[in-house]
């Protein structure tokens, strides 16, 4: 949903330029456009990062819960 509403200002802004000829407007809303790509890519991004991110720290918690019951282990009686 990031940058949806950009997309949508921008491509508002493009029409409205193109059917009045106004070149600027529709370079505008183009541009308006790209930043709404823009947001989405980073909203993208980040989501995968947390992700990655959340599966290492699973790892990282799961070995360090694995050391915990390795150093709690009785030692053996016949040594």
């Amino acid at each position: 949903m990031a940058g949806e509403k950009d997309k949508l200002k921008g491509k508002v802004k493009e029409v409205a330029g193109a059917v009045t000829g106004d070149a600027s407007t529709e370079n505008e809303g183009k541009l308006e456009q790209a930043k709404g790509n823009l947001k989405g890519a980073a909203e993208n991004l980040k989501q995968r990062a947390k992700e990655a991110m959340g599966g290492l720290a699973d790892k990282a918690k799961d070995a360090s819960e694995e050391a915990e019951r390795e150093t709690r282990r009785d030692p053996d009686p016949d040594d």
